[in-house]
């Protein structure tokens, strides 16, 4: 981690998130609406759908949207039939690029990301060519100053994998997919509450960019998450300011 600021680099996401809060609910009806169909309405015994909830509701998505998409999910209303799928590839200076994509039409979708690759300097690599470059786990992110050993008590004892402090103070928490909402619900019961708590891929090395090269990145990320398809976006690049 050492040259590079981890909270830095999370905020500067976060923010990027929140300039396209419009998006956020079209991704987020997206995937309560396939979460409900894949297992069932109730978020108490489908995790997936829980967490897809409680996001909605971290970003102020009105209640009816979220109960809309639930039925339209189960099957209570007409809608659109999304399936997933994913794409990998390759970026500026070889850096992984996961895309994970919900669509009701293959051969859009796969032209529109290809060409965001192409046009942007990356590859689009075949199924696998990436993913072994990524964890697939829970992450929970606090802020630099957070009480590193309470923290770390009590993720422990809430079934954490890890905990990491990083260079610059901020602490990562690392579970398991399926102990995620456990964890995070035991940790913020004890008064702990995460600046950014998500299921992701998490890259098992980075590559960090500066200058043009992390300018050139960025437009990268930005032609894929501008597509209507894309869900989810993950790299293994850290991009620093020029």
């Amino acid at each position: 981690m050492a040259g590079h600021s981890k909270w830095a680099n999370i905020q500067h996401r976060k923010n990027r998130q929140d300039a396209k809060r419009g998006k956020i609910f079209t991704r987020l009806i997206k995937e309560i609406t396939v979460s409900a169909r894949l297992g069932g309405g109730d978020p108490a015994t489908n995790p997936r759908l829980r967490l897809a909830v409680d996001k909605a509701y971290d970003n102020n998505m009105p209640k009816e949207n979220v109960e809309r998409a639930i039925k339209r999910g189960t099957g209570g209303l007409e809608g659109v039939n999304y399936e997933e799928v994913r794409y990998e590839g390759y970026g500026i200076g070889g850096a992984a690029v996961i895309v994970d994509c919900m669509t009701d039409n293959k051969t859009r979708t796969v032209a529109d990301v290809r060409h965001a690759f192409t046009k942007n300097g990356g590859n689009l690599g075949g199924a696998g060519s990436v993913a072994f470059l990524f964890k697939h786990c829970g992450q929970l992110v606090y802020a630099p100053g957070t009480n590193e050993a309470k923290l770390m008590d009590a993720a422990i004892e809430a079934g954490a994998e890890d905990v990491v402090t990083n260079d610059d103070g901020s602490i990562e928490v690392i579970t398991a997919p399926a102990s995620f909402v456990a964890v995070r619900t035991a940790l913020e019961k004890a008064g702990l509450k995460a600046e950014l708590a998500e299921i992701t891929f998490k890259p098992t090395a980075e590559n960090v960019m500066a200058g043009e090269d992390s300018a050139r990145m960025q437009r990268l990320l930005d032609a894929l998450e501008a597509i209507d398809d894309v869900q989810e976006v993950y790299t293994t690049a850290v991009l620093e300011a020029a």
